[in-house]
């Protein structure tokens, strides 16, 4: 069957696993970036160089929000162009999404190498943790380009309708970066450096295999040299439909910030660092959610666009329920092991080991839901109603939970960031669950008139 075609034929339960689980295993590959770095830099250098890779953590976020802008937004527009069997429009989307990838890492790598030091100390940089930080970000900016479009055109390959490609791009970084990471640290005894580097070099390799599945046999999909010019209604389309995760990591960007500014102020050095450990964790957690986003994606906007709303509400339901399994597992693995977790980026550390643990429990204990209330905003953006998905993906990143940080924690001292997290989390939910309910609605009387 035609890869595109099987979008609306074939059985979705079938489909969203054939999707899902190559993406979920990419996502949580990615998500190793992050956590071995993590790992590796606090058995080998220190509390204070997790504390430096923390500090940096908006600004690789704001890096991740560019991709995700381009890229989540142009596959989301291919998907739909596909479904509408447009497969030309799909082709220019790909070759112009490619061209911003490169453009806006660019200038991105110039404005931060420019600013760095500046703007590490406007996150909560002190004297102890300034150097570990910049060390770390000065090398993963010079390499900013390889992240941007490795990441962002890995989406396209996905709604390409070839989800196991888009994994191996995934695999391909991560396995590279497990490697490198304790050859540069323990070996070359490089430091953070070496982290970075390690992780320069795996986003290298992940970039050049997948500009090379575009130029393969592999791909329906063609990057051709007429569709690299720029063209104002595709940039504003995609933009259109990619700014709601883009506002999301953008708002993850800020959210971290103020947290930083918070974790010092109440809790100190080591509280930043059980933040970072924290997020890395949340993050392992929470990307097969979004890998579950990305493979059901390409399936809900190609029937939306084919007008096969049944396939769209189903393949909903079977993504909300497979998320809310993986969060409730996660959720119990943090609330049994608290100790255990955190004990794997540093042992020795007993204040470290004691905040962390505490912080865990609190910040994640309303995982859950946390998966219902990502996949149902996804499920906005990936029909093309970008304003419902951005608006729903800020109320748990920005509209609820920084003002909960601006107030708890001057009331519960450290506390209050912890508890900050669930009360948005439980808010934002609620939320989602009114917005979801009006949509379905809508789509059964859709699906009744046959529109």
């Amino acid at each position: 069957m035609d890869r595109s075609k099987q979008l609306g034929e074939e059985k979705v339960g079938k489909l969203l696993l054939k999707f899902s689980i190559p993406a979920i295993v990419g996502m949580i590959v990615n998500a190793l970036y992050n956590i071995v770095d993590r790992i590796f830099v606090g058995q080998g250098v220190g509390s204070l160089a997790i504390s430096g890779i923390a500090i940096t953590f908006p600004i690789t976020t704001v890096i991740m929000a560019f991709g995700m802008l381009v890229g989540i937004g142009s596959a989301a527009l291919v998907s739909i162009r596909l479904g509408q069997k447009r497969r030309d429009e799909a082709e220019e989307i790909v070759g112009n999404a490619l061209v911003l990838l490169i453009i806006i890492s660019s200038l991105l790598m110039i404005f931060g190498l420019i600013f760095e030091r500046r703007i590490l100390r406007s996150f909560g940089a002190g004297d102890a943790v300034i150097k570990y930080a910049q060390d770390y970000i000065t090398i993963i900016l010079s390499g900013v380009i390889f992240q941007s479009v490795g990441f962002g055109m890995n989406n396209l390959i996905r709604a390409d309708a070839n989800p196991k490609n888009a994994m191996f791009t995934m695999l391909i970084g991560a396995v590279t970066n497990t490697i490198l990471d304790p050859v540069f640290i323990f070996v070359f005894h490089m430091g953070i450096k070496g982290a970075a580097i390690a992780t320069i070099i795996s986003q290298a390799l992940s970039a050049v295999w997948v500009l090379s599945y575009f130029f393969s046999k592999r791909s329906m999909l063609k990057i051709h040299r007429k569709n690299l010019r720029l063209k104002k209604n595709i940039i504003l389309s995609i933009f259109s439909i990619g700014m709601s995760p883009f506002s999301m990591q953008l708002a993850a960007s800020v959210v971290t910030i103020i947290l930083n500014r918070s974790l010092v102020k109440y809790g100190g050095d080591i509280a930043v660092a059980a933040m970072g450990i924290i997020n890395s964790i949340s993050m392992l957690i929470l990307m097969p959610i979004f890998g579950i986003n990305q493979g059901a994606q390409p399936i809900i906007g190609y029937n939306y666009g084919a007008q096969k709303y049944d396939r769209v509400k189903h393949t909903l339901k079977l993504a909300i329920l497979a998320a809310t399994t993986i969060c409730t597992i996660g959720f119990v693995a943090v609330q049994l092991f608290p100790v255990a977790i955190i004990s794997i980026f540093n042992r020795t550390d007993k204040e470290l080991i004691k905040i962390g643990s505490n912080g865990l429990r609190i910040f994640l204990s309303m995982l859950p839901i946390i998966g219902f209330q990502i996949v149902s905003s996804n499920y906005f953006q990936a029909v093309g109603k970008p304003k419902h998905s951005m608006f729903l993906s800020l109320s748990r990143q920005v509209i609820i939970l920084i003002p909960l940080l601006l107030i708890l924690p001057r009331i519960f001292k450290l506390k209050g960031v912890w508890l900050a997290g669930p009360t948005a989390d439980f808010l934002s939910s609620l939320l989602t669950a009114t917005f979801l309910m009006f949509e379905i609605r809508n789509l059964k009387q859709k699906h009744r008139e046959g529109v």
